[in-house]
């Protein structure tokens, strides 16, 4: 989790809590979740059904399935019907939302947050660890990083494929591009795992502010580089170009990221599902030899660019 959450989480340890989880659709999730923080939620999470949870602003990334469940973790006097009354002047959500209520009795919250996150190995010689774990293989490459910050954290199926696929490629005195960078976490594992310089690449200020914190704590600040989209150069060429996403900003971004990869370069694309890979391809196909990776739902397509034109 965030810093900030955890010093919350640290004050507020043995004390019973109210949870408030609420069913919506994508369009609905983001300004809940910032209502809810608004009004008092010491922690809010996004979550599918059968997927891992994101966490606090990660959902500026767009990262989100169709249907959310968004929880808000409230002192235990809070009034829930008066946090739904004012849910919905906030929002301006006008139709009932489908929300559930439990009382969470008392525990050690900064245990039970902190033992959810543990060493993830990813690949034969990677592992994403969070800070307060000691790395289970001290030898290995070892990426350090804690979960809340922004999207990606080694355990979504999406990201874990980007990992898994870095690890392989030979990333010696390559430059890389990390589309949508989130976190920072793609482009901080290809640098630990031997890249030369790295381009995190996002909209949201507060991405690439955590980006670079992440990337100073795993000792590679001096070679990676966070910047917005219009600040790329429009010359830049980057030997491998990973974009983990989602399907429909991968399609609009075909032209960009083709001119991104050298000729001979590779690409990685990710955020869609299976049933999303064969329209994100056919517009990619004209250039890149895409081969298919498969993780539970999730889709990772990945090749070499075959043709030098843009």
């Amino acid at each position: 989790m965030g810093a900030a959450l955890l010093d919350t989480v640290r004050q507020a340890r043995f004390v019973p809590w109210l949870e408030l989880k609420l069913r919506a659709d994508r369009n609905q999730a983001r300004a809940l979740a910032e209502a809810l923080e608004g009004l008092g939620a010491i922690s809010v999470t996004l979550q599918d059904a059968g997927d891992e949870p994101v966490f606090e602003t990660q959902w500026e990334q767009n990262q989100l399935w169709s249907q959310v469940q968004v929880t808000g973790l409230f002192p235990e006097q809070t009034s829930i019907p008066e946090v739904l009354d004012s849910l919905k002047r906030h929002t301006g959500i006008t139709t009932s939302l489908e929300s559930r209520v439990a009382t969470l009795p008392d525990q050690n919250w900064e245990r039970t947050w902190m033992e959810r996150y543990q060493p993830q190995r990813v690949g034969k010689n990677l592992w994403v660890c969070p800070s307060w774990c000691a790395p289970p293989e001290p030898d290995a490459v070892n990426v350090i990083l804690d979960p809340g910050l922004a999207f990606g954290t080694g355990t979504h199926e999406s990201t874990a494929l980007c990992l898994e696929w870095l690890a392989e490629q030979e990333l010696a005195h390559k430059t890389i591009v990390d589309y949508g960078c989130g976190s920072g976490i793609l482009a901080i594992a290809a640098l630990k795992l031997g890249a030369a310089m790295a381009y995190g690449v996002d909209y949201d200020a507060r991405a690439m502010d955590t980006s670079r914190e992440n990337a100073r704590r795993n000792g590679v600040a001096d070679r990676y580089h966070a910047l917005p989209p219009e600040s790329l150069p429009t010359h830049q060429r980057a030997d491998i170009v990973v974009a983990n996403i989602l399907a429909q900003t991968l399609i609009a971004l075909a032209p960009r990221l083709t001119r991104l990869v050298q000729p001979g370069g590779l690409l990685a694309l990710a955020g869609l599902l299976a049933d999303q890979a064969d329209e994100v391809r056919a517009h990619y196909a004209a250039h890149f030899a895409l081969e298919t990776r498969a993780r539970g739902e999730w889709v990772l397509l990945a090749g070499r660019k075959t043709t030098d034109g843009d």
